[in-house]
């Protein structure tokens, strides 16, 4: 049997949505990672880094490119669990837009296109991909992410750190552009007054103090970071009996300029002191 202390993470998702981006992260992470592997092969690759006994940590790069085969990863997948095997599925994802964006300018095919357009493939990678996404541990949207901001998302999740139990991101956003795709939990900070409507704080954002100070000083901004910190305590527990380690919550407003980043940067901070592994992220900040 597989020793138990191995662990393996599968990196799939959408062609272009920054697989190999996350295979160097993983790699420079001190991660074995081994790229374009028939799903089939997974239990022969485990038994040849136990019997080598150099890697405890092996990612793996699955995709359509593995033709049929793929669709073997699911009983793959079980039965290298039921050998005791801690297996993890990250999956990256972006929009038709964003996907379809990169490969022209890349100028490159996608795998599943044949003769059609860029987009045909798109739809079918997806439909391929839909079951292996809903069973994933861990899904990152790449749209609003660049090279640097995927690779601090990988080092958060996946860098050797056996003391955390639990990694958060929490995100802000606005509304106006739409909800993160991947968040676990979305919180909507709509119900505090707008500090877009302060002439003096307008042009601020979240970051900066005044705008911070106008947003917290409100009572229900305090209430609020009290009670959901001490919500996102119970459901961390939660997660970790259920196996996730990692929790994507996204922190709304109209822009995503002043609310949600005032708040996200303060929720943040109550998190990492309650010794959860925590990530900031402004979506999209700088957009108005």
């Amino acid at each position: 049997m597989v020793p138990q202390q191995i662990e393996l993470v599968l990196v799939t998702g959408m062609s272009g949505a920054g697989r190999t981006t996350a295979a160097r992260a993983l790699e420079d992470l001190g991660w074995f990672v081994v790229d374009n592997l028939p799903p089939r092969l997974l239990p022969e690759l485990m038994a040849s880094v136990e019997e080598g006994g150099t890697a405890t940590r092996v990612a793996v790069i699955v995709d359509v490119r593995g033709g049929s085969s793929f669709e073997d990863l699911p009983d793959e997948v079980a039965e290298l669990r039921s050998t005791g095997v801690d297996v993890r599925i990250l999956f990256l994802e972006a929009s038709n837009e964003v996907l379809v964006r990169r490969f022209e300018s890349n100028r490159r095919p996608h795998p599943l296109q044949g003769a059609g357009r860029v987009l045909t493939g798109l739809d079918s990678e997806r439909e391929v991909l839909a079951d292996l996404r809903g069973a994933a541990d861990l899904v990152i949207d790449t749209g609003s992410l660049n090279v640097h901001d995927l690779r601090r998302k990988i080092e958060s999740a996946f860098r050797l750190d056996d003391d955390v139990a639990l990694r958060a991101t929490v995100m802000s956003f606005g509304f106006k552009y739409g909800i993160p795709v991947d968040a676990d939990l979305v919180a909507d900070m709509r119900f505090l007054p707008n500090p877009y409507w302060v002439p003096e704080l307008r042009e601020s954002t979240g970051k900066d103090d005044g705008v911070s100070d106008y947003v917290t000083s409100q009572p229900a901004a305090r209430e609020f970071l009290d009670r959901y910190a001490a919500l996102l305590d119970l459901v961390a527990d939660g997660y970790l009996r259920e196996g996730k380690q990692y929790v994507t919550i996204a922190i709304g407003c109209t822009g995503g300029k002043h609310r949600s980043v005032a708040m996200t940067e303060h929720l943040a901070a109550r998190l990492v002191k309650q010794g959860m592994e925590t990530l900031v992220l402004h979506r999209d900040l700088g957009k108005e």
